[in-house]
């Protein structure tokens, strides 16, 4: 299972991937860094910049969630006192149920 440091170092890493791509496609855009574009009318210009500014931002959504899942699970346990608490307070309430219908 992952450390909380390897946690905030993914979540931190994507979280600065999603924005500094965005940022890349619309600087490429700006400056003509993109072979072609320059002969797409500034109208359809902005659309494409700005789908494709969207569409990087879902690709890395999809690769974070794609490296959650690939992240091994078997080795979660529960808390024991969380459990032991939640137990008795459940069988507390079912007491406390019990004794409300029988007056």
């Amino acid at each position: 299972m992952a450390s909380s440091a390897e946690v905030v170092k993914k979540f931190f890493i994507t979280s600065v991937f999603m924005w500094v791509l965005p940022i890349a496609v619309i600087y490429g855009f700006q400056n003509n860094l993109f072979p072609g574009v320059e002969h797409i009318s500034p109208y359809y210009q902005t659309l494409l910049v700005g789908f494709l500014a969207v569409i990087s931002v879902n690709v890395v959504i999809v690769l974070y969630i794609c490296m959650a899942m690939k992240e091994p699970s078997d080795k979660h346990e529960p808390d024991p006192k969380f459990v032991a608490e939640a137990k008795a307070s459940i069988n507390q309430s079912k007491s406390e149920s019990h004794d409300k219908k029988e007056e």
